[in-house]
C-alpha cells in the first residue's frame, strides 16, 4: 500500500490544479478541509470505502479498462490494454479519462496503473462494452397519473383493513415471508411484487407493526385512513423515499426485513434524476439498458424496470415524463400541495341499498368512514368500499351515547337518496331492545371483613381519584384498575393484598423497559459537512501550489525535501532534509536499501536527479544506478 500511495502521489504531483479539483469534485468524500500536502490526499484516494464508492459510479466501459489494467498486473499499456478488449484508442481514452478523473488508475510512464482495493477484474464480455443506442425523447404530453396513484392510495388501505380483519403473519426472525405474501396477495387479487411494495411502503410510513408475529394497523394508520386522499398519497412519498430496499424480480424475497447500505436509496434516486417535466421517454426498456451501463454499480435491468414501475405506480411517473408531483419530489418542492392537486376530493355520499349495505365508490372522506364505521361493518375493501349494517353494528352506535334519530340523522346526511325503510326499521327495532339490561363498569373490587373499615376508606378524601362505591356492605367497588387501586390504598398507609379470580395472592413483578417497534428512518449525518465546488477548486490549487517550487518561494532544497517526504514512508525528516541536501549539492550520502524481503544494502552515492519517485546517483564504483526512493530505509552521512 505505501508504494501505491507513493506512486498516486508522484502523479498527482504532475498536474495542473484543474486537474485536481476535477479528482475533488469527482471524489468528494475525501475532500477534507485538513488535507496538508498531495500525500494527504493520495492516503485518501486509496481508502477502500472511497475507491469502492467511486467504482459504483463509473460506467460499464471505465469498468472493462479498469478491470483489464488490474488482469494485467498494473504493466500494461495503451497497445496491450486495447488490443485485449479489441477496441479503438479514441474509446479507451475516452474510458481511461473516467478513471483518471476519479484518481482510479494514471499513467506511470508507459505502464497504466490502478490503485489499490478494486473490485474490477476484467471485462465482462471479453471486449469493451460500448454505449446503447441514445434512448429516444419526445416532447411531453400531458398524462395524469391519477388512476395510478389512486390504485396505490386504495391498495395500502385495503391491506391495512385484511391485516385487522384476518391474519398476516410475519416470522419471529423478522420480515414477512414469501408463502404468506402469495397467500395474501391471491386474497387481495394482486400480483406478489404490487403487494411488496404497498407492504413496504405502509411499514415505511409507520402503518404497520408486527404484534405477536402479526401484523397489524398503528394508531398512524387510524390517522391515515381519516385524511384526505392526498395527504395520504404524500405519505407514501415520503416513505418511498426512505426506503433503502433493493428490489429484486428474479428472486423470492422475504418482505419488511432490514437491509444494509442504502442500495435501494441510490437506484430509486438515480432513476429518478433520469426523467425530466419537459422530454418524454419513447421507450423505457431502452432507457433500463442505457442506465445500466451508465452505472452498472447501483442499476441492473430488472432492478431498475421495477423502480420505474413504482415510480409510475406513485404518480411520480406518467408517459415517459415525470409528472408535476414527480417534479416537486425530485426537486424537494411543496410534495404535500402537488399531491393534493393531483388527488380527487374524497367521496362524500354513500348508496344504501335495501340489503342493508352502503357502497362508496372512490376513496370515501374521513367523515364518511368514520360515520359508517360506526354504524356498519366494512365488508368488501375491493374496486368499491362495501359496510354492511347489522343489529350488532347498530347496537355500538347506539352504545355511543346516540338515539335511533340521531342515528338515522347521521346516515341520512352521508347517503345519495333517501334511506330504504328497511334500514329504519332495523335501528329503531334495535333502539327498542337497547338498554333493558345495565352492566356497571368495576375495574377492580375492594373487600373486608370489617364493614367499618371499608367505611372509612370511602369517607377518605386522598382515595378521592377511585371514585370508590358500596356493593356490598363488605365490597367497594373502584373505578381504577388494580395495580393503581393498590398503590393508592399504600399510600394512605393501609396494607392491602392483591387476588386473582381464585383468590390467590398475586406476586408482583417489576416489568422491564422495552423499546419501541421499527420507527422512522433518521437521515444521515455526517461528521464533516460537504464542501463546495468553490472550496474543493481552492483546495486543489493550494495542494498544487504549495508542492511545486515558485519563482521567489522556497528553496531548491526546501522543495526537494517536500517532494520526497510524500514519497518515502520510512525516512525520519532528518534524513530527508538530508538526501535532499546531497541532491541539491551533490555531495555523497551513505543509504540503506530494501532489495528484496527482509534483505538490505549499503550504497555509497552521490545523487544526481530525482523525477517520478526515482532518484539516479552515481555509486562509489564509477556506475550509475537508479534507486526507488519508497525502498530507502535510512539515509547517513559517510563515515
Amino acid at each position: 500500500m505505501p508504494r501505491r500511495i507513493n506512486a498516486l502521489a508522484t502523479w498527482l504531483l504532475q498536474l495542473g490544479p484543474d486537474e485536481v479539483a476535477a479528482i475533488l469534485l469527482h471524489r468528494r468524500d475525501v475532500a477534507d478541509r485538513y488535507i496538508r500536502t498531495l500525500k494527504d490526499l493520495a492516503t485518501q484516494l486509496t481508502d477502500s470505502d472511497s475507491v469502492h464508492a467511486a467504482e459504483d459510479s463509473l460506467d460499464q466501459g471505465a469498468l472493462d479498462v479498469l478491470g483489464t489494467i488490474v488482469a494485467q498486473g498494473n504493466t500494461g499499456t495503451i497497445d496491450t490494454v486495447c488490443a485485449e478488449l479489441r477496441c479503438s484508442v479514441g474509446d479507451f481514452e475516452r474510458a481511461f479519462g473516467e478513471l483518471k478523473q476519479r484518481a482510479l488508475a494514471w499513467p506511470e510512464g508507459p505502464r497504466l496503473v490502478a490503485v489499490n482495493s478494486v473490485r474490477a477484474t476484467g471485462a465482462t464480455q471479453g471486449q469493451l462494452t460500448l454505449r446503447p443506442k441514445t434512448p429516444g425523447r419526445r416532447r411531453a404530453s400531458a398524462i395524469s397519473p391519477i388512476v395510478a396513484a389512486m390504485s396505490t392510495v386504495d391498495g395500502v388501505a385495503r391491506l391495512l383493513a385484511h391485516c385487522e380483519q384476518d391474519n398476516f403473519d410475519a416470522r419471529y426472525t423478522g420480515g414477512v415471508a414469501t408463502v404468506e405474501i402469495r397467500r395474501v396477495a391471491r386474497a387481495l387479487r394482486v400480483a406478489d411484487g404490487v403487494l411488496r411494495l404497498w407492504l413496504e411502503l405502509a411499514a415505511e410510513a409507520q402503518l404497520l407493526g408486527v404484534e405477536r408475529s402479526r401484523l397489524l394497523p398503528t394508531r398512524q394508520a387510524d390517522a391515515w385512513l381519516d385524511s384526505q386522499p392526498g395527504q395520504r398519497l404524500s405519505a407514501l412519498l415520503a416513505a418511498w423515499r426512505r426506503m433503502d430496499w433493493r428490489p429484486e424480480p428474479d428472486l423470492a424475497r422475504a418482505a419488511l426485513r432490514d437491509y444494509t447500505g442504502a442500495a435501494g436509496l441510490v437506484l430509486r434516486r438515480s432513476a429518478l434524476e433520469r426523467f425530466s417535466a419537459e422530454e418524454a421517454f419513447t421507450s423505457t426498456a431502452e432507457l433500463v439498458e442505457d442506465l445500466a451501463w451508465e452505472r452498472p454499480g447501483v442499476h441492473d435491468v430488472r432492478a431498475t424496470a421495477a423502480v420505474i414501475g413504482e415510480m409510475e405506480s406513485l404518480g411520480l411517473v406518467a408517459g415517459g415524463a415525470l409528472t408535476p408531483l414527480g417534479v416537486a419530489v425530485r426537486h424537494d418542492g411543496d410534495v404535500d400541495a402537488a399531491a393534493d392537486e393531483l388527488m380527487p376530493p374524497a367521496t362524500e355520499k354513500a348508496a344504501f341499498q335495501t340489503d342493508m349495505t352502503a357502497v362508496v365508490n372512490g376513496l370515501p372522506s374521513p367523515e364518511l368512514s368514520a360515520t359508517l364505521n360506526l354504524v356498519a361493518d366494512l365488508e368488501d375493501n375491493d374496486a368499491a368500499r362495501v359496510w354492511r349494517l347489522s343489529a350488532g353494528s347498530v347496537r355500538r352506535a347506539l352504545d355511543s351515547g346516540l338515539s335511533a334519530d340521531e342515528v338515522l340523522a347521521k346516515l341520512d346526511a352521508v347517503s345519495e337518496a333517501a334511506l330504504p325503510q328497511v334500514i329504519e326499521y332495523q335501528v329503531r327495532d334495535v333502539a327498542r331492545r337497547h338498554g333493558q339490561l345495565t352492566v356497571t363498569d368495576v375495574a377492580s373490587c375492594v373487600r373486608a371483613t370489617d364493614p367499618l373499615l371499608l367505611q372509612e376508606i370511602a369517607k377518605s378524601k386522598r382515595l378521592g381519584s377511585l371514585k370508590l362505591r358500596f356493593l356490598a356492605p363488605t365490597v367497594l367497588a373502584s373505578a381504577q384498575p388494580m395495580a393503581e387501586t393498590l398503590t393508592a390504598l399504600r399510600r394512605c398507609g393501609y396494607a392491602p393484598t392483591g387476588l386473582d379470580g381464585g383468590d390467590k395472592s398475586i406476586v408482583e413483578t417489576v416489568g422491564r423497559l422495552r423499546a419501541s417497534a421499527r420507527g422512522e428512518r433518521r437521515s444521515e449525518r455526517w461528521w464533516r459537512t460537504e464542501m463546495d465546488d468553490l472550496e474543493l477548486t481552492q483546495l486543489a490549487v493550494r495542494l498544487v501550489e504549495q508542492e511545486r517550487p515558485s519563482a521567489g518561494r522556497g528553496t531548491p532544497r526546501a522543495n526537494a525535501a517536500r517532494m520526497l517526504r510524500d514519497q518515502n514512508v520510512f525516512l525520519r525528516d532528518e534524513e530527508v532534509v538530508l538526501l535532499s541536501s546531497a541532491l541539491v549539492d551533490g555531495s555523497r550520502v551513505e543509504i540503506k536499501y530494501a532489495s528484496g524481503p527482509r534483505r538490505t544494502e549499503t550504497h555509497l552515492i552521490v545523487p544526481t536527479k530525482h523525477l517520478e519517485g526515482v532518484l539516479s546517483a552515481d555509486c562509489e564504483d564509477g556506475t550509475g544506478r537508479e534507486f526507488d526512493i519508497g525502498h530507502v530505509r535510512k539515509v547517513a552521512l559517510p563515515e
